[in-house]
Protein backbone atom coordinates (compact mmCIF):
# COMPACT_ATOMS: atom_id res chain seq x y z
CA UNK A 1 0.00 0.00 0.00
CA UNK A 2 1.27 3.48 -0.82
CA UNK A 3 2.26 5.58 2.22
CA UNK A 4 -0.27 8.34 1.65
CA UNK A 5 -3.06 5.80 1.54
CA UNK A 6 -2.16 4.83 5.10
CA UNK A 7 -2.06 8.44 6.23
CA UNK A 8 -5.29 9.81 4.87
CA UNK A 9 -8.53 8.43 6.21
CA UNK A 10 -11.68 10.17 5.11
CA UNK A 11 -15.27 9.53 6.05
CA UNK A 12 -16.98 7.06 3.75
CA UNK A 13 -20.67 7.22 3.00
CA UNK A 14 -22.38 3.91 2.36
CA UNK A 15 -25.54 4.32 0.36
CA UNK A 16 -28.59 2.08 0.40
CA UNK A 17 -29.98 2.01 -3.10
CA UNK A 18 -33.69 1.86 -3.79
CA UNK A 19 -34.47 1.18 -7.44
CA UNK A 20 -38.08 2.21 -6.97
CA UNK A 21 -37.22 5.78 -5.92
CA UNK A 22 -35.30 7.89 -8.44
CA UNK A 23 -37.42 11.03 -8.18
CA UNK A 24 -34.54 12.99 -9.73
CA UNK A 25 -35.04 11.23 -13.08
CA UNK A 26 -38.47 12.82 -13.70
CA UNK A 27 -39.48 16.42 -13.06
CA UNK A 28 -43.10 15.38 -13.68
CA UNK A 29 -43.04 13.01 -10.71
CA UNK A 30 -41.02 15.43 -8.57
CA UNK A 31 -44.02 17.78 -8.61
CA UNK A 32 -45.71 15.33 -6.21
CA UNK A 33 -42.98 16.13 -3.69
CA UNK A 34 -44.01 19.80 -3.74
CA UNK A 35 -47.51 18.90 -2.56
CA UNK A 36 -46.15 16.44 0.01
CA UNK A 37 -43.90 19.13 1.46
CA UNK A 38 -46.78 21.65 1.52
CA UNK A 39 -48.90 19.13 3.44
CA UNK A 40 -46.08 18.66 5.95
CA UNK A 41 -45.75 22.42 6.45
CA UNK A 42 -49.48 22.66 7.16
CA UNK A 43 -49.19 19.80 9.65
CA UNK A 44 -46.20 21.51 11.28
CA UNK A 45 -48.14 24.78 11.59
CA UNK A 46 -50.99 22.92 13.32
CA UNK A 47 -48.47 21.47 15.75
CA UNK A 48 -47.03 24.96 16.42
CA UNK A 49 -50.52 26.38 17.08
CA UNK A 50 -51.24 23.55 19.52
CA UNK A 51 -47.92 24.17 21.31
CA UNK A 52 -48.59 27.92 21.46
CA UNK A 53 -52.05 27.27 22.92
CA UNK A 54 -50.56 24.95 25.54
CA UNK A 55 -47.83 27.44 26.45
CA UNK A 56 -50.42 30.23 26.69
CA UNK A 57 -52.42 28.18 29.21
CA UNK A 58 -49.30 27.39 31.23
CA UNK A 59 -48.20 31.04 31.17
CA UNK A 60 -51.65 32.20 32.35
CA UNK A 61 -51.55 29.67 35.22
CA UNK A 62 -48.02 30.76 36.19
CA UNK A 63 -48.99 34.45 36.26
CA UNK A 64 -52.05 33.73 38.42
CA UNK A 65 -50.02 31.59 40.84
CA UNK A 66 -47.27 34.21 41.03
CA UNK A 67 -49.76 36.80 42.29
CA UNK A 68 -51.35 34.35 44.72
CA UNK A 69 -48.09 33.00 46.21
CA UNK A 70 -46.71 36.53 46.63
CA UNK A 71 -49.70 37.34 48.83
CA UNK A 72 -49.73 34.05 50.78
CA UNK A 73 -45.96 33.99 51.38
CA UNK A 74 -46.00 37.50 52.88
CA UNK A 75 -48.16 36.28 55.83
CA UNK A 76 -48.64 32.49 55.74
CA UNK A 77 -50.50 32.16 59.02
CA UNK A 78 -52.76 35.12 58.36
CA UNK A 79 -53.50 33.78 54.86
CA UNK A 80 -54.37 30.29 56.12
CA UNK A 81 -56.50 31.71 58.92
CA UNK A 82 -59.24 31.94 56.35
CA UNK A 83 -60.67 28.39 55.97
CA UNK A 84 -61.41 28.86 52.25
CA UNK A 85 -57.75 29.71 51.59
CA UNK A 86 -56.67 26.62 53.52
CA UNK A 87 -59.07 24.44 51.53
CA UNK A 88 -57.96 25.90 48.19
CA UNK A 89 -54.28 25.39 49.01
CA UNK A 90 -54.90 21.69 49.70
CA UNK A 91 -57.00 21.41 46.54
CA UNK A 92 -54.42 23.18 44.38
CA UNK A 93 -51.57 20.96 45.50
CA UNK A 94 -53.61 17.78 45.29
CA UNK A 95 -55.59 18.44 42.08
CA UNK A 96 -54.74 21.64 40.22
CA UNK A 97 -50.98 21.11 40.06
CA UNK A 98 -51.59 17.55 38.87
CA UNK A 99 -53.75 18.92 36.06
CA UNK A 100 -50.98 21.37 35.18
CA UNK A 101 -48.50 18.50 35.13
CA UNK A 102 -50.72 16.61 32.70
CA UNK A 103 -51.00 19.72 30.53
CA UNK A 104 -47.20 20.12 30.43
CA UNK A 105 -46.75 16.44 29.63
CA UNK A 106 -49.46 16.55 26.95
CA UNK A 107 -47.94 15.41 23.64
CA UNK A 108 -49.11 17.67 20.83
CA UNK A 109 -46.69 16.12 18.33
CA UNK A 110 -48.80 13.02 17.60
CA UNK A 111 -50.58 14.41 14.53
CA UNK A 112 -47.44 15.89 13.00
CA UNK A 113 -45.25 12.82 13.68
CA UNK A 114 -47.93 10.48 12.34
CA UNK A 115 -48.19 12.52 9.12
CA UNK A 116 -44.42 12.72 8.81
CA UNK A 117 -44.09 8.95 9.26
CA UNK A 118 -46.65 8.30 6.51
CA UNK A 119 -45.07 10.80 4.13
CA UNK A 120 -41.50 9.64 4.80
CA UNK A 121 -42.02 6.37 2.95
CA UNK A 122 -42.49 8.46 -0.22
CA UNK A 123 -39.52 10.75 0.42
CA UNK A 124 -36.49 10.86 -1.87
CA UNK A 125 -33.64 8.56 -0.85
CA UNK A 126 -29.87 8.94 -0.63
CA UNK A 127 -29.82 7.82 -4.26
CA UNK A 128 -32.05 10.74 -5.22
CA UNK A 129 -29.88 13.25 -3.41
CA UNK A 130 -26.75 11.83 -5.05
CA UNK A 131 -28.46 11.79 -8.45
CA UNK A 132 -29.62 15.38 -8.02
CA UNK A 133 -26.09 16.52 -7.08
CA UNK A 134 -24.60 14.74 -10.10
CA UNK A 135 -27.28 16.34 -12.29
CA UNK A 136 -26.12 19.81 -11.21
CA UNK A 137 -22.52 18.83 -11.98
CA UNK A 138 -23.61 17.54 -15.40
CA UNK A 139 -25.29 20.88 -16.14
CA UNK A 140 -22.20 22.66 -14.87
CA UNK A 141 -19.98 20.75 -17.34
CA UNK A 142 -22.29 20.72 -20.36
CA UNK A 143 -23.19 24.39 -20.25
CA UNK A 144 -19.81 25.60 -18.87
CA UNK A 145 -21.26 27.08 -15.71
CA UNK A 146 -18.91 27.93 -12.86
CA UNK A 147 -19.94 26.96 -9.30
CA UNK A 148 -20.57 30.63 -8.47
CA UNK A 149 -23.23 30.88 -11.21
CA UNK A 150 -25.00 27.74 -10.02
CA UNK A 151 -24.66 28.64 -6.37
CA UNK A 152 -26.20 32.09 -6.91
CA UNK A 153 -28.93 30.60 -9.12
CA UNK A 154 -28.13 32.86 -12.07
CA UNK A 155 -29.70 30.68 -14.77
CA UNK A 156 -31.52 31.83 -17.92
CA UNK A 157 -35.30 31.59 -18.10
CA UNK A 158 -35.80 30.94 -14.38
CA UNK A 159 -38.96 32.24 -12.75
CA UNK A 160 -38.17 31.21 -9.17
CA UNK A 161 -34.57 32.00 -8.29
CA UNK A 162 -32.83 30.00 -5.59
CA UNK A 163 -29.28 29.82 -4.23
CA UNK A 164 -27.01 27.25 -2.59
CA UNK A 165 -25.72 27.66 0.96
CA UNK A 166 -22.27 26.74 2.25
CA UNK A 167 -23.81 23.48 3.46
CA UNK A 168 -25.28 22.78 0.01
CA UNK A 169 -21.94 23.41 -1.72
CA UNK A 170 -20.17 21.26 0.87
CA UNK A 171 -22.73 18.49 0.21
CA UNK A 172 -22.06 18.72 -3.53
CA UNK A 173 -18.34 18.40 -2.89
CA UNK A 174 -18.85 15.39 -0.62
CA UNK A 175 -21.00 13.68 -3.25
CA UNK A 176 -18.23 14.14 -5.82
CA UNK A 177 -15.60 12.96 -3.33
CA UNK A 178 -17.55 9.79 -2.47
CA UNK A 179 -17.72 9.07 -6.21
CA UNK A 180 -13.95 9.50 -6.62
CA UNK A 181 -14.59 12.66 -8.66
CA UNK A 182 -11.87 14.98 -7.35
CA UNK A 183 -12.37 17.50 -10.16
CA UNK A 184 -15.83 18.47 -8.92
CA UNK A 185 -14.75 18.00 -5.29
CA UNK A 186 -12.25 20.82 -5.73
CA UNK A 187 -14.73 23.09 -7.52
CA UNK A 188 -17.48 22.75 -4.93
CA UNK A 189 -15.27 22.75 -1.84
CA UNK A 190 -13.65 25.94 -3.16
CA UNK A 191 -17.10 27.49 -3.58
CA UNK A 192 -18.09 26.41 -0.07
CA UNK A 193 -14.87 27.93 1.31
CA UNK A 194 -15.42 31.16 -0.62
CA UNK A 195 -18.94 31.62 0.74
CA UNK A 196 -17.68 30.73 4.22
CA UNK A 197 -14.94 33.36 3.97
CA UNK A 198 -17.55 35.91 2.92
CA UNK A 199 -19.20 35.44 6.30
CA UNK A 200 -22.21 33.28 5.43
CA UNK A 201 -23.79 31.73 8.52
CA UNK A 202 -23.37 27.94 8.50
CA UNK A 203 -22.89 24.90 10.72
CA UNK A 204 -20.14 23.55 8.42
CA UNK A 205 -16.67 24.42 9.69
CA UNK A 206 -13.78 25.63 7.56
CA UNK A 207 -11.75 22.74 8.96
CA UNK A 208 -14.17 20.23 7.39
CA UNK A 209 -14.04 22.01 4.02
CA UNK A 210 -10.23 22.29 4.02
CA UNK A 211 -9.91 18.62 5.00
CA UNK A 212 -11.67 17.48 1.81
CA UNK A 213 -10.22 20.24 -0.39
CA UNK A 214 -6.57 19.63 0.51
CA UNK A 215 -6.91 15.91 -0.20
CA UNK A 216 -8.67 16.48 -3.56
CA UNK A 217 -5.99 18.99 -4.59
CA UNK A 218 -3.29 16.46 -3.65
CA UNK A 219 -4.95 13.95 -5.99
CA UNK A 220 -4.14 16.32 -8.86
CA UNK A 221 -0.47 16.33 -7.89
CA UNK A 222 -0.56 19.94 -6.73
CA UNK A 223 1.69 19.51 -3.67
CA UNK A 224 2.32 23.20 -3.08
CA UNK A 225 -1.37 24.08 -2.85
CA UNK A 226 -2.15 20.93 -0.83
CA UNK A 227 0.46 22.07 1.70
CA UNK A 228 -0.88 25.61 1.73
CA UNK A 229 -4.44 24.40 2.42
CA UNK A 230 -3.25 21.93 5.06
CA UNK A 231 -1.30 24.64 6.88
CA UNK A 232 -4.42 26.80 6.88
CA UNK A 233 -6.36 23.87 8.34
CA UNK A 234 -3.78 23.39 11.12
CA UNK A 235 -3.86 27.11 11.93
CA UNK A 236 -7.58 26.67 12.65
CA UNK A 237 -7.24 23.34 14.47
CA UNK A 238 -3.72 22.52 15.67
CA UNK A 239 -4.93 19.20 17.17
CA UNK A 240 -6.08 17.80 13.81
CA UNK A 241 -4.02 14.59 13.66
CA UNK A 242 -4.64 13.69 10.03
CA UNK A 243 -3.73 17.18 8.85
CA UNK A 244 -0.46 17.07 10.79
CA UNK A 245 0.44 13.67 9.33
CA UNK A 246 -0.49 14.80 5.85
CA UNK A 247 1.63 17.95 6.12
CA UNK A 248 4.71 15.97 7.16
CA UNK A 249 4.09 13.55 4.29
CA UNK A 250 3.69 16.39 1.77
CA UNK A 251 6.93 17.96 2.98
CA UNK A 252 8.79 14.67 2.48
CA UNK A 253 7.39 14.31 -1.04
CA UNK A 254 8.33 17.88 -1.87
CA UNK A 255 11.86 17.38 -0.51
CA UNK A 256 12.22 14.18 -2.53
CA UNK A 257 11.01 15.98 -5.64
CA UNK A 258 13.50 18.80 -5.02
CA UNK A 259 16.41 16.35 -4.60
CA UNK A 260 15.53 14.53 -7.83
CA UNK A 261 15.37 17.83 -9.70
CA UNK A 262 18.78 18.91 -8.33
CA UNK A 263 20.26 15.55 -9.27
CA UNK A 264 18.84 15.86 -12.78
CA UNK A 265 20.22 19.39 -13.15
CA UNK A 266 23.67 18.33 -11.98
CA UNK A 267 23.88 15.54 -14.56
CA UNK A 268 22.59 17.70 -17.38
CA UNK A 269 23.16 21.39 -16.77
CA UNK A 270 21.62 22.36 -20.11
CA UNK A 271 18.20 21.19 -18.96
CA UNK A 272 15.86 24.14 -18.54
CA UNK A 273 13.13 24.16 -15.94
CA UNK A 274 9.78 23.55 -17.55
CA UNK A 275 6.46 24.78 -16.27
CA UNK A 276 4.63 22.38 -14.01
CA UNK A 277 2.00 20.24 -15.68
CA UNK A 278 -0.50 21.29 -13.07
CA UNK A 279 -0.87 24.99 -12.45
CA UNK A 280 -1.84 25.76 -8.88
CA UNK A 281 -5.62 26.04 -8.56
CA UNK A 282 -6.41 25.20 -12.21
CA UNK A 283 -7.31 21.59 -12.98
CA UNK A 284 -8.58 20.06 -16.19
CA UNK A 285 -11.73 17.98 -16.35
CA UNK A 286 -10.74 14.32 -16.78
CA UNK A 287 -11.54 12.55 -20.04
CA UNK A 288 -14.37 10.03 -19.96
CA UNK A 289 -15.84 7.18 -22.00
CA UNK A 290 -17.61 9.33 -24.63
CA UNK A 291 -15.32 10.11 -27.59
CA UNK A 292 -17.51 12.91 -28.96
CA UNK A 293 -18.08 14.53 -25.56
CA UNK A 294 -16.75 17.97 -26.58
CA UNK A 295 -18.75 18.06 -29.85
CA UNK A 296 -21.91 16.83 -28.16
CA UNK A 297 -21.75 19.38 -25.33
CA UNK A 298 -20.85 22.23 -27.69
CA UNK A 299 -23.97 21.48 -29.76
CA UNK A 300 -26.04 21.45 -26.57
CA UNK A 301 -24.83 25.00 -25.96
CA UNK A 302 -25.71 25.98 -29.52
CA UNK A 303 -22.06 26.08 -30.55
CA UNK A 304 -20.53 24.33 -33.55
CA UNK A 305 -23.79 23.92 -35.46
CA UNK A 306 -22.76 23.35 -39.07
CA UNK A 307 -25.62 25.25 -40.65
CA UNK A 308 -23.82 26.97 -43.51
CA UNK A 309 -25.48 29.53 -45.84
CA UNK A 310 -25.15 27.01 -48.66
CA UNK A 311 -26.97 24.34 -46.67
CA UNK A 312 -29.55 26.84 -45.49
CA UNK A 313 -30.52 27.52 -49.11
CA UNK A 314 -31.43 23.85 -49.54
CA UNK A 315 -33.94 23.92 -46.67
CA UNK A 316 -37.57 24.78 -47.38
CA UNK A 317 -41.00 25.04 -45.74
CA UNK A 318 -44.08 23.52 -47.34
CA UNK A 319 -47.51 22.08 -46.70
CA UNK A 320 -47.43 18.30 -46.33
CA UNK A 321 -50.45 16.18 -47.33
CA UNK A 322 -48.86 12.77 -46.73
CA UNK A 323 -48.58 11.90 -50.42
CA UNK A 324 -52.15 13.07 -51.05
CA UNK A 325 -53.53 11.21 -48.07
CA UNK A 326 -57.32 11.85 -48.09
CA UNK A 327 -57.23 12.85 -44.41
CA UNK A 328 -54.62 15.55 -45.05
CA UNK A 329 -55.81 17.04 -48.34
CA UNK A 330 -58.10 19.57 -46.65
CA UNK A 331 -55.86 20.19 -43.61
CA UNK A 332 -52.23 19.51 -44.52
CA UNK A 333 -49.46 19.88 -41.94
CA UNK A 334 -46.81 22.56 -42.05
CA UNK A 335 -43.49 20.87 -42.79
CA UNK A 336 -40.07 22.48 -42.33
CA UNK A 337 -36.68 21.07 -43.31
CA UNK A 338 -34.34 20.98 -40.31
CA UNK A 339 -31.46 19.29 -42.16
CA UNK A 340 -30.78 18.24 -45.72
CA UNK A 341 -28.67 15.06 -45.42
CA UNK A 342 -29.74 12.99 -43.64
CA UNK A 343 -33.14 14.51 -44.19
CA UNK A 344 -34.75 15.67 -40.93
CA UNK A 345 -38.08 17.47 -40.99
CA UNK A 346 -40.21 19.22 -38.39
CA UNK A 347 -44.02 19.22 -38.45
CA UNK A 348 -46.04 21.93 -36.74
CA UNK A 349 -49.30 21.65 -34.75
CA UNK A 350 -49.07 17.87 -34.62
CA UNK A 351 -50.61 17.63 -31.14
CA UNK A 352 -53.05 19.99 -29.44
CA UNK A 353 -52.58 21.18 -25.85
CA UNK A 354 -55.57 19.04 -24.80
CA UNK A 355 -54.07 15.91 -26.37
CA UNK A 356 -50.71 16.61 -24.76
CA UNK A 357 -52.23 17.01 -21.30
CA UNK A 358 -54.25 13.82 -21.70
CA UNK A 359 -51.22 11.80 -22.75
CA UNK A 360 -49.19 13.21 -19.85
CA UNK A 361 -52.06 12.35 -17.52
CA UNK A 362 -52.12 8.75 -18.81
CA UNK A 363 -48.36 8.37 -18.69
CA UNK A 364 -47.50 9.96 -15.35
CA UNK A 365 -48.72 7.13 -13.03
CA UNK A 366 -46.79 4.58 -15.12
CA UNK A 367 -43.49 6.41 -15.43
CA UNK A 368 -40.51 4.21 -14.64
CA UNK A 369 -36.77 4.77 -15.01
CA UNK A 370 -35.85 4.57 -18.69
CA UNK A 371 -33.57 1.67 -19.51
CA UNK A 372 -30.97 0.78 -22.12
CA UNK A 373 -29.93 -2.60 -23.43
CA UNK A 374 -26.58 -3.88 -22.21
CA UNK A 375 -24.44 -4.31 -25.36
CA UNK A 376 -22.84 -7.49 -24.00
CA UNK A 377 -25.79 -9.32 -22.42
CA UNK A 378 -28.77 -7.75 -24.17
CA UNK A 379 -30.44 -7.26 -20.76
CA UNK A 380 -32.33 -4.01 -20.11
CA UNK A 381 -30.72 -1.94 -17.37
CA UNK A 382 -30.59 1.65 -16.10
CA UNK A 383 -27.59 3.80 -17.01
CA UNK A 384 -26.19 7.17 -15.93
CA UNK A 385 -26.12 8.34 -19.54
CA UNK A 386 -29.91 8.09 -19.78
CA UNK A 387 -31.67 10.12 -17.10
CA UNK A 388 -35.42 10.14 -17.64
CA UNK A 389 -38.55 8.17 -16.90
CA UNK A 390 -40.78 6.70 -19.55
CA UNK A 391 -43.99 4.74 -20.01
CA UNK A 392 -45.64 2.98 -22.92
CA UNK A 393 -49.22 3.68 -23.98
CA UNK A 394 -51.51 1.36 -25.93
CA UNK A 395 -54.37 2.43 -28.14
CA UNK A 396 -56.83 0.75 -25.75
CA UNK A 397 -55.71 3.09 -22.96
CA UNK A 398 -57.59 6.06 -24.42
CA UNK A 399 -58.98 7.16 -27.80
CA UNK A 400 -56.45 10.02 -27.89
CA UNK A 401 -53.57 7.51 -28.15
CA UNK A 402 -55.16 5.84 -31.18
CA UNK A 403 -55.81 9.27 -32.67
CA UNK A 404 -52.19 10.37 -32.30
CA UNK A 405 -50.91 7.06 -33.70
CA UNK A 406 -53.17 7.39 -36.71
CA UNK A 407 -51.97 10.94 -37.29
CA UNK A 408 -48.32 9.83 -37.30
CA UNK A 409 -49.18 7.12 -39.82
CA UNK A 410 -50.90 9.65 -42.08
CA UNK A 411 -47.97 12.08 -41.91
CA UNK A 412 -45.20 9.54 -42.52
CA UNK A 413 -47.01 7.21 -44.91
CA UNK A 414 -45.70 4.28 -42.81
CA UNK A 415 -47.81 1.68 -41.03
CA UNK A 416 -48.18 1.67 -37.25
CA UNK A 417 -49.22 -2.01 -37.23
CA UNK A 418 -45.63 -3.13 -36.73
CA UNK A 419 -44.49 0.00 -34.89
CA UNK A 420 -43.71 0.05 -31.20
CA UNK A 421 -46.15 1.42 -28.65
CA UNK A 422 -46.22 5.15 -28.05
CA UNK A 423 -43.40 5.90 -25.63
CA UNK A 424 -43.80 8.92 -23.36
CA UNK A 425 -40.73 10.29 -21.59
CA UNK A 426 -40.21 12.95 -18.95
CA UNK A 427 -36.71 14.20 -18.20
CA UNK A 428 -35.60 14.88 -14.65
CA UNK A 429 -32.89 17.11 -13.17
CA UNK A 430 -30.27 17.54 -15.85
CA UNK A 431 -32.25 14.92 -17.78
CA UNK A 432 -30.44 13.61 -20.82
CA UNK A 433 -29.79 10.70 -23.16
CA UNK A 434 -26.20 10.76 -24.38
CA UNK A 435 -25.33 9.98 -28.05
CA UNK A 436 -26.94 6.73 -29.19
CA UNK A 437 -28.49 5.01 -32.20
CA UNK A 438 -32.20 4.29 -32.40
CA UNK A 439 -31.66 1.30 -34.69
CA UNK A 440 -30.33 -1.97 -33.31
CA UNK A 441 -26.82 -3.15 -34.09
CA UNK A 442 -27.22 -6.33 -32.01
CA UNK A 443 -28.03 -9.62 -33.76
CA UNK A 444 -29.62 -11.07 -30.60
CA UNK A 445 -32.54 -8.60 -30.58
CA UNK A 446 -35.63 -10.80 -30.85
CA UNK A 447 -37.69 -8.13 -32.64
CA UNK A 448 -35.28 -8.04 -35.61
CA UNK A 449 -36.56 -11.38 -36.94
CA UNK A 450 -40.26 -10.67 -36.55
CA UNK A 451 -40.59 -6.91 -37.04
CA UNK A 452 -37.28 -5.85 -38.52
CA UNK A 453 -35.13 -2.99 -37.35
CA UNK A 454 -36.24 0.49 -36.32
CA UNK A 455 -36.79 2.08 -39.69
CA UNK A 456 -37.70 5.62 -38.57
CA UNK A 457 -38.20 7.85 -35.54
CA UNK A 458 -41.13 10.21 -35.03
CA UNK A 459 -40.45 12.45 -32.02
CA UNK A 460 -43.18 14.68 -30.53
CA UNK A 461 -42.19 17.62 -28.36
CA UNK A 462 -44.89 17.96 -25.70
CA UNK A 463 -43.41 20.94 -23.86
CA UNK A 464 -41.29 24.01 -24.36
CA UNK A 465 -37.97 24.04 -22.53
CA UNK A 466 -36.65 27.34 -21.17
CA UNK A 467 -32.98 26.36 -21.53
CA UNK A 468 -31.19 23.26 -22.78
CA UNK A 469 -32.89 20.02 -23.83
CA UNK A 470 -32.00 20.14 -27.54
CA UNK A 471 -31.86 17.06 -29.77
CA UNK A 472 -28.38 17.06 -31.31
CA UNK A 473 -26.61 15.02 -33.99
CA UNK A 474 -22.83 15.12 -33.31
CA UNK A 475 -21.86 13.40 -36.56
CA UNK A 476 -23.01 16.23 -38.81
CA UNK A 477 -23.42 19.07 -36.31
CA UNK A 478 -27.16 19.63 -36.07
CA UNK A 479 -29.13 20.92 -33.08
CA UNK A 480 -32.94 20.85 -32.95
CA UNK A 481 -34.66 22.73 -30.14
CA UNK A 482 -37.91 21.59 -28.48
CA UNK A 483 -41.07 23.45 -29.39
CA UNK A 484 -44.36 22.35 -27.89
CA UNK A 485 -46.80 20.79 -30.34
CA UNK A 486 -44.18 20.14 -33.04
CA UNK A 487 -42.58 16.86 -34.07
CA UNK A 488 -39.40 15.86 -35.90
CA UNK A 489 -38.99 12.84 -38.16
CA UNK A 490 -36.02 11.04 -39.68
CA UNK A 491 -35.11 7.64 -41.11
CA UNK A 492 -32.62 5.54 -39.12
CA UNK A 493 -31.99 3.12 -41.99
CA UNK A 494 -31.04 3.53 -45.62
CA UNK A 495 -33.47 2.04 -48.13
CA UNK A 496 -31.16 -0.99 -48.27
CA UNK A 497 -31.87 -1.72 -44.61
CA UNK A 498 -28.37 -0.75 -43.53
CA UNK A 499 -28.12 1.54 -40.52
CA UNK A 500 -27.43 5.21 -41.19
CA UNK A 501 -24.68 5.85 -38.66
CA UNK A 502 -24.98 9.58 -39.18
CA UNK A 503 -28.24 9.48 -37.16
CA UNK A 504 -26.42 8.94 -33.86
CA UNK A 505 -28.12 11.56 -31.71
CA UNK A 506 -28.58 12.73 -28.15
CA UNK A 507 -31.05 14.49 -25.87
CA UNK A 508 -29.12 17.30 -24.18
CA UNK A 509 -29.46 17.88 -20.43
CA UNK A 510 -32.39 20.09 -19.47
CA UNK A 511 -30.90 23.20 -17.86
CA UNK A 512 -34.15 24.99 -16.96
CA UNK A 513 -37.64 23.64 -17.51
CA UNK A 514 -39.54 20.38 -17.70
CA UNK A 515 -39.18 18.35 -20.89
CA UNK A 516 -41.90 15.97 -22.06
CA UNK A 517 -41.65 14.02 -25.32
CA UNK A 518 -43.37 11.08 -26.93
CA UNK A 519 -42.10 9.01 -29.80
CA UNK A 520 -43.04 6.26 -32.19
CA UNK A 521 -40.49 3.88 -33.67
CA UNK A 522 -41.59 2.48 -37.04
CA UNK A 523 -40.17 -0.94 -37.99
CA UNK A 524 -39.22 -2.41 -41.35
CA UNK A 525 -41.89 -5.10 -41.55
CA UNK A 526 -45.06 -3.91 -43.23
CA UNK A 527 -43.25 -0.98 -44.83
CA UNK A 528 -41.42 -2.85 -47.58
CA UNK A 529 -43.69 -1.37 -50.25
CA UNK A 530 -44.35 1.91 -48.47
CA UNK A 531 -40.62 2.65 -48.48
CA UNK A 532 -39.13 0.33 -51.13
CA UNK A 533 -35.43 -0.45 -51.53
CA UNK A 534 -33.20 1.97 -53.40
CA UNK A 535 -30.77 1.27 -56.21
CA UNK A 536 -27.66 1.60 -54.04
CA UNK A 537 -26.71 0.69 -50.48
CA UNK A 538 -26.86 4.30 -49.27
CA UNK A 539 -30.02 5.53 -51.00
Amino acid sequence: MKPWLQLMFFPCVFLIWHAEAEFFTSIGQMTDLIYAEKDLVQSLQEYIRAEEKKLSQIKSWAEKMDVLTSKSASDPEGYLAHPVNAYKLVKRLNTDWLELENLVLQDTTNGFIANLTIQRQFFPTEEDETGAAKALMRLQDTYKLDPETLSRGNLPGTKYRSSLTVGDCFGMGKTAYNDGDYYHTVLWMEQALKQHDEGEDTTVSKVEILDYLSYAVFQFGDLHRAMELTRRLISLDSTHERAGSNLRYFEKLLEKEREEKEKENSTNKTVTTTEAVVQSGAYERPLDYLPERDIYEALCRGEGVKMTPRRQKRLFCRYHDGNRNPHLLIAPFKEEDEWDSPHIVRYYDVMSDEEIEKIKQLAKPRLARATVRDPKTGVLTVASYRVSKSSWLEEDDDPVVAKVNQRMQQITGLTVKTAELLQVANYGMGGQYEPHFDFSRRPFDSTLKSEGNRLATFLNYMSDVEAGGATVFPDFGAAIWPKKGTAVFWYNLFRSGEGDYRTRHAACPVLVGCKWVSNKWFHERGNEFLRPCGRTEVD
